[in-house]
């Protein structure tokens, strides 16, 4: 039986890859079109799944991916089957469609993806017709997703935004309750020049009658949510108004914190990922959770509180990933991100000897997010991720050799090679040595399948 469920299992991994692969024929997710409405006419044919749950509606420049993640766990610690939509994916496809906090599996996508494709054929036919492009990809996956989880059926689904907000694909569903995370500058070539276009963009997600919950924001994005907002919505809660994080302690395994809810306080939480950010993420989790459940006047009970917090993760965030050396895998990929990160060695990791692995996808601000991590690393060792995107290595490097200067930047193209060149260049028997991987979500997926693969064969 053992064998025959393998053989079940490998053949429907094989069918999940075709998918992946036919969908990566489509227009790819960093070229996403400012429309929606392609995805309007490809729900519609659907019977409009996605009206078929409850939704929380995710945006914000990071902590988009953990926030939702922690908005999720908390929600099925209540009971409820949930959804969870999050991209891009570390490793596998499946990692952005999650039925109680599991990646769906490949019958389950395989299956829908079937019965769905005539009828996304059809929009493309139409679009074709029109002199458009066919479904992009994101636009694609949007919709498998949104047909997953009422094929589940989830009783609430938690929408990570692809880029923007108001013309993103995972905008045709109206969210009870709209969430932002911090807006910084990233994607201006696509969602505005400025914090106040970007924040017109991303507030493209409050729908009618929604409420809504935002971490501290800049002055110019505050303005726009604000209004945006008191025109339609019902109302707003931001951090350091409405709900905020005291009493936080960096622990060897993550961080306690204490927080206040828009309901009430919640003491000595815990939660198992680093960084300080993370608490503010999980504050801002739990306003949209008491926003969602009970109007934002309903405490949730501490201990399902505690124990969803406890059990929260966010894969690819400061994630440690070996001890000896100290190796950390960290997805940030624009200058805020790289200034989080770098915020983060110094409060959660001691300053720690720290030589950085890095590869950077070509339509990000390398230079912005070399700049930010600059005082926290010795010396970076410049790779290649496997996106097609990504900046070929000795271009990288020399934008790093002007930033750092030429005696602190290697250059190895393959990943694993490089986290050996890395290692080489820590202090023998240092006691606070670190390597950083980062620079974009591909890289950290990389080094993810490469750990898995040296756990195998050490297996």
């Amino acid at each position: 039986m053992s064998g025959m469920n393998k053989e079940t299992e490998a053949y429907w991994a094989k069918r999940a890859a075709e998918v992946e692969s036919y969908l990566l024929t489509r227009i790819p997710e960093n070229k996403i079109r400012p429309r929606l409405e392609p995805t309007r006419r490809a729900v519609e044919l659907l019977g409009d799944p996605q009206t078929a749950y409850r939704v929380i509606h995710v945006t914000g420049t990071n902590g988009k991916t953990s926030t939702t993640r922690f908005i999720e766990r908390i929600l099925r610690e209540h009971g409820l089957r949930t959804g969870r939509f999050t991209s891009p994916h570390l490793i596998k496809l499946n990692e952005r469609m999650a039925i109680d906090g599991e990646p769906v599996s490949d019958e389950r996508l395989v299956s829908v993806w079937e019965e769905i494709s005539p009828l996304l054929d059809i929009v493309d036919a139409e679009l074709l017709a029109e002199g458009e492009d066919r479904l992009t990809f994101f636009e694609a996956i949007a919709v498998l997703g949104f047909a997953v989880f009422a094929d589940a059926p989830v009783d609430v689904l938690v929408l990570e935004v692809g880029i923007g907000g108001e013309w993103d694909s995972t905008n045709v569903a109206d969210g009870d309750v709209a969430v932002f995370t911090p807006i910084d500058l990233d994607h201006t070539d696509r969602i505005g020049k400025d914090i106040q276009e970007i924040a017109q963009t991303k507030s493209g997600i409050i729908k009618a009658g929604a409420l809504v919950v935002s971490s501290a924001q800049p002055e110019d994005a505050e303005v726009v949510l604000r209004a945006k907002t008191a025109e339609i919505a019902e109302s707003i809660r931001f951090e350091g108004e409405s709900f905020s994080v005291f009493e936080q302690e960096n622990v060897a395994s993550g961080q306690k914190f204490s927080l206040k809810g828009l309901a009430g306080n919640y003491y000595d939480l815990f939660l198992p990922v680093h960084g300080k950010y993370q608490a503010h993420n999980a504050a801002l989790a739990l306003a949209a959770v008491e926003a969602f459940l009970g109007g934002g006047s309903q405490r949730i009970m501490d201990d399902l509180l505690r124990v969803a917090l406890a059990d929260a993760s966010s894969p690819g965030r400061l994630q440690v990933v070996s001890k000896d050396p100290l190796v950390i895998l960290d997805a940030a990929h624009n200058p805020a991100g790289g200034a989080s990160l770098a915020n983060a060695l110094s409060e959660s990791f001691s300053d720690p000897f720290a030589i950085a692995v890095i590869s950077v996808l070509g339509e990000k601000d390398a230079r912005g997010f070399l700049m930010a991590i600059d005082e926290s690393v010795v010396s970076v060792v410049v790779t290649q991720s496997s996106s097609p995107r990504a900046i070929e290595a000795e271009v990288l490097a020399e934008i790093a050799r002007e930033i750092l200067g030429s005696e602190r930047v290697e250059v190895e193209p393959d990943l694993a090679t490089a986290i050996s060149v890395a290692k080489t260049m820590l202090p023998a028997g240092g006691k606070n040595n670190a390597i950083i991987v980062s620079g974009s979500i591909t890289l950290v997926g990389d080094a993810l399948i490469l750990q898995q693969k040296e756990v195998s064969e050490d297996e």
